[in-house]
């Protein structure tokens, strides 16, 4: 029985984990959500109640978040591209980077987005500051860990590039990386030309009419 993925194309944590499944060729069969995929959603909600995704299925397996999805296949379904370091100390290293872009990219890219969907009198634009100047502070530290790097822990890809590529390809569209942060700006380029994500940006491409803050004629 094929791995399955339960997953939007569009969702940035999907993409993480499609990343890699595409990084090593992992044949897997996409259970694509959403209203046009009922029975997809209804097999969600029978094996993890909290319908967060992306999930992967391996028989009797059921495995939940993006970041364990991928430590799961390296392990289980390892490629020519090893996603998380063998040696313990340098996978620490890529274990942080990806808990960073997780934490510190995605999650205020995301309070952003969400502020956008709710109805004009529950909006918190506090918040939302707070979120873009967390943003800020997240892209200078990574301009400076980046330096003579050409991927996020060191010069390999890895799981911290998984998490990176859907992070800033989202941020910068929500917040746009200051052009000062040139490291950040040519990381960002280089993972959108890394063909296992640019797939899954392709893929996403039919979907980007529904940004809430308008998706830009770029990218």
């Amino acid at each position: 029985m094929p791995l399955r993925l339960y997953a939007h194309p569009f969702s940035s944590y999907c993409q993480k984990a499609l990343t890699a499944l595409y990084e090593n060729g992992t044949p897997f069969e996409l259970r694509e959500l959403g209203p046009d995929h009922p029975d997809a959603g209804a097999e969600l909600a029978a094996l993890w109640p909290l319908m967060r995704f992306p999930v992967l299925v391996d028989g009797a397996r059921t495995v939940m978040e993006a970041t364990i999805v991928i430590e799961y296949l390296d392990l289980q379904y390892p490629g020519p591209v090893r996603l998380i370091p063998e040696d313990p100390k340098k996978a620490i290293d890529v274990r942080l980077l990806d808990r960073f872009f997780d934490n510190y990219v995605m999650t205020p890219m995301q309070k952003v987005v969400f502020d956008a969907i709710r109805p004009g009198e529950q909006r918190d634009p506090y918040g939302v500051a707070e979120a873009r100047k967390l943003l800020d502070k997240a892209y200078r530290w990574l301009d400076g860990t980046l330096s003579g790097r050409d991927w996020a822990a060191g010069n390999s890809f890895s799981l911290a590039d998984c998490a990176a590529a859907p992070s800033l390809f989202y941020a910068d569209w929500v917040h746009p990386v200051d052009p000062a942060f040139a490291n950040v700006v040519a990381y960002r380029q280089r993972l959108l030309a890394r063909p296992s994500f640019a797939r899954a940006v392709d893929e996403a491409r039919p979907y980007r009419s529904f940004f809430p803050l308008g998706a830009p004629d770029r990218d």
